[in-house]
């Protein structure tokens, strides 16, 4: 634990209730906001499927544009060769 406090001596030694607030209530908020913007996105692949986009693709793009663009080629290249090894390509 952060404040060198451990899980068995945490029992025995007082706890600062101030800052175990503090911390509970920043967890919350970022859980609220993290809510919030699930729910963004959410209604954005919503918009795009109204447009006619394809969300599963869309997803599959989002996908791929956060993996590292090298690790992305090296496992498009055995996916390639394991599709053709089994006669899919």
């Amino acid at each position: 634990m952060d404040q060198g406090m451990s899980t068995d001596n945490a029992s025995t030694e007082h706890v600062n209730a101030g800052h175990l607030r503090a911390f509970i209530e920043r967890i919350e908020k970022l859980e609220e906001e993290k809510k919030a913007l699930s729910d963004d996105i959410k209604e954005v692949y919503g918009e795009a499927k109204g447009t006619g986009f394809d969300v599963k693709i869309i997803r599959k793009i989002v996908s791929i544009r956060k993996q590292d663009r090298d690790k992305r080629r090296e496992e498009e290249e055995i996916l390639g060769l394991y599709l053709s090894a089994l006669g899919i390509e």
